[in-house]
C-alpha cells in the first residue's frame, strides 16, 4: 500500500462558475470518488485515504471556495458550495459517482445528492449533521477572529492556536504557509466565521431528499454531531448504514485512519459490486 507521504496526488486547477478552484487527483485506473473537506480544510487531507483506497478507487478532492489555494468569494452559502461541486463533477464528466464529505463537506455532499441525484451514485458522510444549530449542537461556529495572523515559526503558530483552546491544531496547520512576514493560514478568518454561520440551520430536508446508498460515519466523542442525532439520521433515511467509532471525535479520518479507510473501502466495494450486478441484470433483461 502506498503511504500518504508518497502518494502522487496531482494538484490541478479548474475554473468553476467563474472561480479558480484547486483540486487534488490521485489518478490511476480506479473508480473515481469525489471528496469534499470541511471548514478550514484542504484537498490534501484526503491523501492518506486515497493511498488506502488505491488502486481500486481514485480519489479526487476539491478544494472548496475560500479554502486552500482556491479563490475567495463573497458568496459562502451552502448553495454556493453545492453548486460548485455540481459544476465541478459536470466539468470532469465523471458522474454519477460516490461522494465523500467531512463535516461541512458532508452537508454539501448530501445536498448535492438531493438536488443533483444524477451526479451522485452513493454517499459517505463523515460527521455532517442534519441539524446544525443550538441547542442540539453546543458550538456550531468556531470563532477564529482572534487567532494570530502571523507567527515566526510553524511551531509557534501551533502553540498560539492551541493556546486559544484547540487541543490539537494539526488539522488547521494543513492550511499553514510561510510568507515573507512569517507563518499564517491560507484561509481568511472573517470568511471562515461567516461561512460557518451560514451553515447553521436545519438540513433535514436535504438529508432525507435522496435515496442513494449512504454510509454515515460518526465519532462517539464528537462535539459536533451528537450520537442521538447520528442514530436518528440513519434510522430515518432509507439505505443508510451508520458506523460508529469509539474514542474518536469529529475528525474520525485522523483519529482512526486505518479503520476509517477500511469502512470506506468496504462500503465502496459493496456498492460497486451491487452496481455491476444491476447493470448485468439489465443487460440480460434486455436480451443483449
Amino acid at each position: 500500500m502506498t503511504s500518504a507521504q508518497h502518494l502522487p496526488m496531482t494538484v490541478k486547477t479548474m475554473t468553476v462558475r467563474g472561480l479558480r478552484l484547486a483540486y487534488a487527483d490521485a489518478g490511476g485506473p480506479g473508480a473515481p470518488v469525489l471528496a469534499l473537506h470541511g471548514h478550514f480544510g484542504r484537498a490534501r487531507q484526503f491523501a492518506g485515504l486515497a493511498a488506502a483506497l488505491a488502486p481500486e478507487f481514485r480519489v479526487i478532492a476539491l478544494e472548496q471556495r475560500a479554502h486552500g489555494q482556491s479563490d475567495r468569494d463573497d458568496d459562502l452559502t451552502p448553495d454556493a458550495y453545492t453548486a460548485d461541486a455540481a459544476a465541478f463533477v459536470g466539468e470532469l464528466g465523471l458522474g454519477p459517482l460516490p461522494v465523500l464529505g467531512h463535516s461541512m463537506g458532508g452537508v454539501v455532499g448530501f445536498r448535492l445528492a438531493a438536488h443533483h441525484p444524477e451526479l451522485v451514485r452513493s454517499l459517505i458522510v463523515e460527521e455532517g449533521g442534519a441539524l446544525n444549530r443550538r441547542p442540539e449542537v453546543a458550538h456550531p461556529v468556531l470563532d477564529v477572529r482572534d487567532w494570530p495572523c502571523r507567527a515566526p515559526t510553524l511551531g509557534e503558530l501551533r502553540r498560539q492556536v492551541e493556546a486559544h483552546g484547540i487541543p490539537d491544531a494539526g488539522y488547521f496547520l494543513e492550511s499553514a504557509v510561510e510568507r515573507p512576514d512569517g507563518w499564517g493560514f491560507l484561509f481568511d478568518y472573517e470568511d471562515m466565521v461567516r461561512s460557518q454561520e451560514l451553515l447553521v440551520g436545519d438540513w433535514w430536508p436535504d438529508w432525507l431528499g435522496s435515496t442513494c446508498p449512504a454510509l454515515l460515519v460518526h465519532g462517539l466523542d464528537s462535539g459536533i454531531l451528537p450520537t442521538p442525532m447520528a442514530r436518528d439520521m440513519a434510522e430515518r433515511r432509507p439505505h443508510t448504514t451508520l458506523r460508529e467509532f469509539p474514542h474518536c471525535g469529529h475528525w474520525v479520518h485522523d483519529d482512526a485512519p486505518t479503520q476509517f479507510a477500511a469502512a470506506v473501502r468496504e462500503f465502496l466495494t459493496a456498492q460497486t459490486e451491487n452496481h455491476s450486478s444491476r447493470v448485468m441484470n439489465a443487460l440480460w433483461g434486455s436480451g443483449r
